[in-house]
Order: structure tokens, then C-alpha cells, then sequence
């Protein structure tokens, strides 16, 4: 069993390198060097692809750091206050980029930057505070926030990049975890249906489309055909809705079908983000926890079926 192999374990496997991680053989990618050029890359990248997840508007002020921070201060609503916190935090990502900026081109210039410096203590306090505000963010599907990905900028800044890799790959793995109860979840539920009987295998293709998009960066020369594989099988997968047979039941498939697409929904919007998603992830399995006693009559005799995710704890070398 692979419980006994230490996380961190780096192996070639079809002649690619994958790391272990809590059950899951994960792609691996060279680090880059731990210098303050390739961090500033790598926070530019990150906070792009936060402003990607969340919801819109983060990246309204810009640059105008102030002005948020006045608005935001100023405002006593709650709700307008939340969304004027995401705005500056995102002010506050920029702002930190820009100073990351200038400390990049005093270290080309020369300049010895040192982690106690001025600017380097204002870039760590922006986006800690920015850290803290992303709490109020919610992910752009509205369900919740996701404060995993708040949190990747600041230590992409504050710890060694190699340490900010595994942190990386401890996430994915989780994150396949839950796309892998998702699956469970959705197969138990409709396996016993005989109006689902093709749903089964099209979870399962999705569910591992998924959780290859989440270990593929955009650089690797195999995203043509990840991304092309995530996108097809996930059409698939929704256009069984189209093929469902009539009957008196109708309003109870329609209910069943509308969870399936919730479930693809989610599992995609983790793959996506490379993150958990455990708020969303427990409503919907307690929904369809709900739905699995309807469809037995009411009386709750169909308890929660969990199976073992289809990585966790396994010896096959693909997550």
C-alpha cells in the first residue's frame, strides 16, 4: 500500500516525473531558481489566477490603493463593505506586485535586497492584508470563498520556492481527494437508478479528466491535449441530460439530473482553481444524501455510500 510512502516521494513513471503526495502520483515540475525575478513571476502568475476564480470586480481600482482603502473604511453597509474589501484587496495585490517590481530591477542594478529592507517589509504587509481581506471573497460560482488561493501569493513571497512547490502539490492532491468524493458521491447516489444506468462511467471519465487538468500547468507541452480531454468529456457528460428517458417520474429525474450538473460544476471549479472547495463539496453531498432518500422511498434506508476515492491509498502510478 502507498500509505507507507513518504510524501515528497520523486519518481519516473512512463517517463514522467510525478512526485507522491496523500495517496496521489502528481505531474512534477522543475523549480525554478529561489531568486527575487522568478518569485516575482511566480506571485504575477498566482494573482492572476486568483483574479481568474473570484469574483469580478477585485481588479476594479487598479493601482488607486488609496481611494479603495477610503472607500472600504468609509462604508458601514455589510454587503457593500464586503465587496469593497475584495476591491482592495486587490488593490493591495497590486500595489505589492508593483513594489516586487522595483525591488527586481535594484537587484538587477546590483543592489543587495535583503528580506529585512523597507520595501520588502511593505510588499510581505500588503499581501497579508490582502490575505486576510480575501476571507470576504467569494469563488465567482457565489457558492464560497476560497481562501487557499488568498493564501498562495503571500507564501509564494515569504517562503523558498521550492517550498512553495510542495505546498502546491499537497493541494492538488487534496484537491483530487475531493474530486474523487464528488464522483463517489454522484455514482452511489444514481447507480440503482435505472434511468442513470450511463451515468456511472461518464462521472468517472470526468472526474479523472479533472483531476489531470489540476496537476497540468499551461506551460506543459501536454495541456493541448489535457485541456481538449477535460473539455469533451465534460460535454459529454452533460449532454446525457438531453437522452434521459420519460416517464411519471419526471420532476424526481429532473431533480437527480440537476444535482449531476452541479456535481460536473464543481469538480470542474476545483480542477480549475487547484484548490478544495470543502464548503460547496459537503452542501452538495449532503443534497445528494437527501436525494438518495427520495429516490428509496423517504424512509432513509439508503445510507450515504462513501467509496474509497479512486487515487487514495492505491498503487497505480496515474492520480
Amino acid at each position: 500500500m502507498n500509505s507507507e510512502l513518504p510524501n515528497g516521494t520523486a519518481r519516473s513513471i512512463d517517463g514522467r516525473q510525478r512526485v507522491y503526495y496523500d495517496g496521489y502520483w502528481i505531474k512534477a515540475y522543475p523549480v525554478p531558481a529561489d531568486t527575487l525575478l522568478e518569485k516575482r513571476r511566480l506571485i504575477a502568475g498566482l494573482t492572476q489566477r486568483l483574479f481568474k476564480h473570484v469574483e469580478h470586480g477585485l481588479n476594479v481600482p487598479g493601482e488607486r490603493l488609496d481611494e479603495a482603502r477610503r472607500a472600504y473604511d468609509a462604508e458601514r453597509d455589510p454587503d457593500r463593505r464586503r465587496v469593497k474589501g475584495g476591491m482592495l484587496a486587490g488593490a493591495l495585490f497590486n500595489r505589492a506586485a508593483d513594489i516586487f517590481q522595483k525591488l527586481v530591477e535594484l537587484q538587477q542594478l546590483g543592489v543587495a535586497v535583503k528580506s529585512d529592507y523597507a520595501l520588502m517589509r511593505e510588499c510581505g504587509s500588503h499581501l497579508a492584508e490582502a490575505l486576510e481581506l480575501g476571507k470576504m471573497v467569494r469563488h465567482r460560482s457565489g457558492d464560497e470563498g476560497i481562501d487557499e488561493l488568498w493564501g498562495e501569493p503571500f507564501k509564494a513571497f515569504a517562503y523558498p520556492i521550492e517550498e512553495f512547490y510542495k505546498s502546491r502539490y499537497v493541494k492538488i492532491a487534496l484537491t483530487m481527494r475531493e474530486i474523487d468524493r464528488v464522483a463517489a458521491e454522484v455514482t452511489a447516489t444514481f447507480a440503482a437508478l435505472p434511468r442513470f444506468a450511463a451515468l456511472g462511467p461518464l462521472v468517472q471519465d470526468f472526474a479523472a479528466a479533472a483531476k489531470t487538468k489540476c496537476e497540468t500547468l499551461r506551460t506543459d507541452a501536454d495541456v493541448f491535449e489535457t485541456w481538449t480531454t477535460f473539455v469533451v468529456v465534460g460535454e459529454r457528460l452533460l449532454a446525457l441530460g438531453a437522452t434521459l428517458p420519460s416517464g411519471p417520474d419526471d420532476d424526481l429525474v429532473q431533480a437527480g439530473w440537476t444535482l449531476v450538473v452541479r456535481a460536473r460544476s464543481l469538480m470542474a471549479d476545483m480542477a480549475r482553481a487547484r484548490v478544495p472547495m470543502p464548503k460547496s463539496t459537503e452542501t452538495l453531498c449532503d443534497a445528494l444524501a437527501r436525494y438518495r432518500a427520495r429516490t428509496a422511498g423517504g424512509n432513509g434506508t439508503t445510507a450515504s455510500a462513501r467509496p474509497e476515492p479512486t487515487g487514495a491509498g492505491s498503487d497505480s502510478p496515474r492520480p
